[in-house]
């Protein structure tokens, strides 16, 4: 568990684990969404995200 890294107030369990930052649910989003990333098929961060941009 850690702080958010633009909410330093917020304590999280989300970590991308590309850039090794927690983010709070309001940040939930991928930092890079064009590039690769090894960790894409189980980041919640991306699902999340995805189901975001669904529901709109």
């Amino acid at each position: 568990m850690g702080y958010c890294v633009n909410h330093a107030d917020r304590r999280t369990q989300v970590l991308c684990q590309k850039h090794q930052v927690y983010l709070c649910e309001e940040c939930m989003e991928c930092r890079d969404p064009q590039l690769y990333c090894k960790f894409r098929p189980s980041c919640m961060i991306w699902f999340v995200a995805k189901e975001k941009k669904k529901a709109v």
